[in-house]
């Protein structure tokens, strides 16, 4: 298998692949995650979490997450997103409450989860009808085994919570840290301190970060061109961009994509020879 493959629809985006160090965020929806090799480390708040070969985990909606890697060799995970309308009947639990701790650990990990995640792997061609039943069914199965508290015991207000929120919104948008803290009315410095010493990194490096996660997701899934990818993403220069995204993946936007490509083609013939 190649470490990086992804199947996506507009419902469902799930992909397996190697694990890696991923920055602080949040989004809407619920996050769910399933380990296959070696450990990853799940970071939700302020608190970390430990993951092995068989592990699962559900990240509530609009909760600040990031992930890490400690192991050396081989890590690998599932990491599925699907939207909130098809958790159904567990909707009003995922927006109400919070886990206090979002890990299942293997051995009690019911063996529908990992054939339901199979199925939705496997499947070549969406159906949002089965999707939605898979999707009940893994929540059905897990949200019992967490421990579960009133969101508002377990959200906070503060400036970290603004800082990711804020990004998370408006980073397509020409934004700088001046700005940033004028909109939210907190200083520029107490934010330089959520970076510096929350985020080991600086504001612009964080920003650029998040710019970058969504072009890359715009190379593999779209035709767009690399310069309008550059602008959609929220980048003032071809220039900026290029260079970012050669010091993150050693390689040009255009060397991504077509590797990217060549990656899904391979898994494809892989796929079709084990059938």
């Amino acid at each position: 298998m190649v470490s990086l493959y992804e199947r996506k629809s507009e419902s469902l985006h799930i992909i397996h692949k190697a694990t890696e160090h991923f920055p602080p965020h949040l989004h809407s929806g619920m996050e769910l995650v399933y380990v296959t090799c070696g450990t990853l480390v799940l970071g939700v708040g302020c608190e970390l979490y430990s993951m092995e070969k068989g592990d699962f985990a559900i990240v509530f909606p609009n909760l600040i997450h990031h992930y890490q890697v400690f192991g050396e060799g081989k890590n690998e995970a599932f990491y599925l997103a699907p939207q909130m309308s098809m958790a159904g009947y567990f909707m009003d639990k995922l927006q109400k409450y919070c886990p206090k701790n979002p890990v299942i650990k293997r051995e009690n990990v019911h063996p529908d989860i990992r054939q339901a995640i199979m199925k939705l792997y496997k499947e070549k061609i969406r159906n949002q009808i089965l999707d939605q039943a898979y999707i009940q069914i893994i929540l059905a199965r897990s949200i019992p085994c967490l421990e579960l508290v009133l969101r508002e015991t377990y959200e906070s207000d503060d400036v970290i919570y603004q800082t990711v929120n804020y990004i998370a919104k408006n980073f397509k948008e020409e934004i700088t840290l001046d700005s940033m803290a004028k909109d939210l009315g907190v200083s520029k410095y107490a934010i330089s301190r959520v970076f510096s010493s929350t985020f080991h990194t600086n504001f612009n490096q964080y920003l650029n970060e998040q710019r970058l996660n969504y072009a890359v997701s715009l190379l593999e899934y779209t035709d767009m061109s690399i310069t309008d990818i550059c602008l959609e993403a929220g980048f003032q220069s071809q220039r900026t961009f290029n260079r970012v995204f050669q010091e993150k993946f050693k390689m040009t936007p255009r060397e991504y994509k077509k590797d990217f490509k060549e990656k899904e083609v391979i898994y494809q013939m892989d796929e079709e020879s084990e059938e």
